[in-house]
């Protein structure tokens, strides 16, 4: 059965695969760019101190390059929503050792996908997407009126001032 995926006219991704890194490497540097404009994503790729962020950094460029060319996006509105990091194959390489032996060295990789939204699309709804100055819980009434605002955990005193 071939499974069809809906095409969304506002998503554009950039596929790196058997990228010569550990999964789990890789993973560190995407946690931190998940859901952050494209331009705060360059310059926090670039000040990082990992290995694994200069491949990553080149995922997102070519995404923007993607979003840019073929749909005419502009780089300003691009969000990276989704972005993920799967294992790939390991290359296996022997290594000498003494008495004749041999030792199994295994290079892991990795494929990374970047995927990037423009959210132009949804300037009629910052309310999903901004929380209010005010903080606290999400309430929902009996009228199924959704109040969406974010609990700020600094101002409220919450966390750092137990002694």
């Amino acid at each position: 059965m071939i499974k069809r995926r809906k095409k969304n006219l506002d998503e554009v991704y950039a596929l790196g695969q058997h990228i010569r890194m550990s999964a789990h490497k890789a993973r560190r540097v995407i946690d931190q760019i998940r859901g952050r404009s494209y331009e705060e994503t360059l310059m926090i790729l670039e000040l990082m101190p990992y290995r694994a962020c200069y491949p990553i950094f080149k995922l997102v460029y070519s995404a923007a390059a993607n979003a840019s060319h073929n749909k005419g996006f502009n780089e300003a509105n691009l969000v990276i929503s989704k972005a993920q990091v799967n294992e790939g194959t390991a290359a296996k390489r022997l290594k000498p050792r003494a008495r004749g032996r041999s030792y199994l060295i295994k290079r892991p990789t990795c494929h990374i996908t970047i995927v990037l939204k423009d959210i132009s699309f949804y300037e009629g709804y910052e309310e999903f997407f901004m929380c209010s100055k005010k903080p606290g819980l999400i309430n929902i009434n009996k009228n199924k009126n959704t109040n969406l605002t974010c609990h700020d955990t600094y101002s409220s005193g919450g966390l750092w001032d137990k002694k």
